[in-house]
């Protein structure tokens, strides 16, 4: 067993936890991040998931660091010597070229940016960074955790910290360490939410996805072998439609009802009518926009066909099976698209390369699945639809952040349903970040106190960077204070003076 101490010990690599240990090196603390796969970065990188981002983002809405890493994005596209003419000049363009992000990029690059943030801390001894380390167990009381004990390949840690920070996707170290947290779906009784479910089911949640990469080869045949789980995936019908889940239909999350999709932009229905391409939907590199030396488009896997809705992937006596099913739906998905889906007059694509190199992997699903829903924090307040929905007051006085998204659900694990619903530009609050007893704890991830519903707004990556980025924060000026966070929070003088140290490290606190 392998002791070490730190100020501040981050259990998880997410884009919240490497945040986290960015603004904890950048406050001169020493801390430790472990890291559950071989990429940090979680939902850029090991998970490839493109950011999905708020119309705003352009001119407002996020932390400096999170300009500055877009900045940087461009910028490395605008210096790359294959480049096409127009993008050198250019301020605001997508490198992948997809519908659904204004920046989409390869997790490659996400991976190399995010490190070069850490690297001056990383040099200086300030922060260490432990990759392919799982949470195995931890030591704590009613008020505090005292270790945590971590597995990482061959090597067992002890690790000793002040502050103890939460960036796993789904909460491991909440549940881990005794403290209070909530799964699923709340009742309308629990939140007093218009939207939330008649009864409370802490088993409905959102879906994950386990992403692929693919290559459009144009011409040529790829076809993977196929998955052991083709044929029983083939026969599955959607439970909202009487659709096969193998086919070009897929839900529509605002009318919970299927909807026919295309491969390619551009492409029609029997009645004319213009169908939504899934092509690009995610696509992460654009040929298009290279002169020379990337002959081929590369796409994400990540639509609404291979969400898997079928278990759940913690606080499940069959997570680890329900995981690795929800890596063989998406397989079987890319041969079925690769062999069987409609192409005009024939039928499959063979020429759709999976991509490992652009993930990490052999196969090109990526290193772990994309998480939507995370354990949440039984909070000193909690986010609930009636302030971040359309006519609420999202603008909270201890707000530590800003953030945009609908509230958005993917169909869940247990009713099958989904929800969308426009909501208010909103702030984050200090008080979602506090568990009610666990006083060294701090959420750094999805695992703020949210619910089921406003969860569903603020997954996104703005706004888990800004929540990791701000957990690091919050531990270093707690230390260099000796106060805790619900005591910055009770007292308006020291909250306003937490306030302002955000500001100073370009956290924008309000719309």
């Amino acid at each position: 067993m392998k002791r070490v101490t730190a100020d501040i010990i981050i259990v998880g690599g997410s884009l919240g936890g490497v945040l986290a240990a960015y603004s904890a090196g950048k406050s001169g603390k020493k801390a430790i991040l472990f890291c559950e796969t071989e990429w940090i970065g979680g939902q850029l990188t090991s998970q490839a998931v493109p950011p999905d981002e708020h119309k705003w983002i352009e001119e407002t809405g996020c932390t400096a660091s999170y300009r500055a890493y877009r900045n940087a994005v461009r910028a490395y596209y605008r210096n790359h010597p294959d480049i096409i003419e127009e993008l050198k000049t250019k301020d605001y363009f997508c490198p992948g070229g997809s519908s659904v992000s204004r920046l989409s990029h390869p997790p490659v690059l996400a991976l190399s940016l995010l490190t070069e943030m850490l690297a001056p801390y990383v040099q200086s001894g300030l922060v260490t960074v432990v990759t392919r380390a799982v949470l195995t167990s931890a030591a704590f009381s009613e008020t505090h955790i005292s270790c945590v004990r971590i597995k990482a390949e061959e090597e067992e840690y002890e690790a000793t910290g002040s502050y103890y920070l939460d960036a796993t996707d789904e909460g491991d170290l909440i549940a881990a360490s005794g403290t209070a947290y909530v799964t699923g779906a709340e009742s309308r009784a629990m939140t007093g939410e218009p939207s939330a479910a008649e009864s409370y089911d802490p088993d409905d949640r959102q879906p994950v996805t386990w992403s692929l990469a693919f290559e459009n080869c144009l011409t040529g045949d790829y076809v993977i072998d196929k998955p052991y789980g083709y044929e029983r995936y083939k026969k599955l019908i959607t439970p909202y439609d009487c659709y096969p889940v193998f086919s070009m239909y897929g839900p529509d999350s605002s009318t919970g009802r299927a909807k026919l999709f295309g491969m390619y932009n551009g492409e029609s229905d029997a009645m004319g009518n213009k169908l939504f391409g899934l092509y690009t939907y995610r696509r992460i590199v654009n040929s298009g926009h290279f002169k020379r030396g990337v002959p081929y488009d590369v796409t994400m896997l990540n639509w609404p066909q291979n969400d898997y809705f079928l278990g759940n992937t913690f606080d499940d006596p069959n997570a680890a099976e329900h995981r690795e099913e929800a890596r063989q739906l998406t397989l079987s998905f890319f041969y079925w698209l690769q062999t069987e889906a409609p192409n005009g007059d024939k039928r499959g694509y063979p020429f759709f390369r999976a991509c490992g190199e652009a993930v990490g992997t052999k196969d090109g699903t990526t290193q772990t699945y994309y998480v939507r829903e995370s354990r949440r924090i039984v909070a000193d307040f909690t986010v609930t639809e009636k302030e971040i929905g359309l006519g609420g007051n999202p603008v909270f006085f201890d707000s530590v952040g800003v953030g945009s998204y609908p509230i958005d659900l993917h169909i869940t694990t247990r009713s099958h349903s989904f929800f969308y619903k426009p909501s208010e530009r909103f702030t984050v609050p200090l008080g979602a970040m506090i568990p009610v007893k666990m006083q060294n704890l701090i959420p750094a991830c999805k695992n703020i106190g949210t619910t089921h519903l406003t969860g569903g707004c603020y997954r996104l990556h703005p706004i888990e960077w800004n929540v990791g980025e701000v957990a690091g924060l919050l531990a270093a000026y707690s230390l260099d204070h000796g106060v805790t966070a619900r005591e910055i929070r009770a007292d308006k003088a020291r909250l306003a003076d937490f306030q302002d140290y955000l500001i100073a490290n370009g956290i924008q606190l309000y719309w």
